[in-house]
């Protein structure tokens, strides 16, 4: 699906259509003089597994930031991403065989345009691990959205959301990984 959005120009307009039954979804672009229209058909999965219900929760803490530095910051790390939300701000930090990294966020919403400031709402700190592998699989959401909303909470699957204009939002969810998985992963 990706490399199906990544043929759409900045201003083309794009139509999603699925119908009721089928096992396809069509996306089209069209520019806005209309003088060009791609369409794409793509097959849809079919996943047999359980349905997994997603609570209602009240997170930890908030983070706003713009999306390109989210999908810069999780690039430029290792396998492995510890997320720190305090008072000080948010930081990535990884460790790997040549040393290790810490990239701190602080709040600043004295920017110029809103999409560039990073915003910061914390009930309580939080410091959660996860796999990169799958936040950099989420950062493809980039093009959709200029800022990108990742809420954080113990125990809770984090949740990285980009806005799509007034049309909603893609979310992704992603748990934490707990220590009996690193310890298997470090022998």
């Amino acid at each position: 699906m990706s490399k199906m959005l990544k043929c759409a120009g900045n201003d083309d307009i794009i139509t999603i259509k699925a119908d009721d039954g089928s096992d396809t979804v069509t996306f089209m672009f069209e520019s806005p003089t209309q003088d060009k229209i791609a369409d794409f058909e793509m097959k849809l999965m079919d996943i047999d597994s359980e349905h997994l219900g997603i609570p209602e929760a009240e997170y930890h803490a908030i983070v706003r930031m713009p999306s390109s530095e989210f999908a810069r910051i999780c690039k430029d790390l290792s396998s492995i991403v510890v997320i720190s939300v305090t008072k000080e701000g948010v930081k990535f930090s990884t460790r790997g065989d040549i040393g290790t990294a810490n990239i701190v966020c602080r709040q600043n919403s004295t920017v110029d345009k809103p999409e560039e400031a990073t915003v910061i709402e914390m009930n309580e700190p939080v410091s959660l691990t996860f796999a990169l592998r799958y936040m950099n699989s989420f950062t493809k959401a980039t093009p959709l959205s200029n800022t990108v909303t990742i809420s954080l909470s113990s125990e809770l699957p984090v949740v990285v959301e980009y806005k799509i204009a007034e049309m909603g939002y893609v979310r992704f969810y992603l748990a934490p990984k707990i220590e009996e998985d690193e310890e298997e992963t470090n022998p």
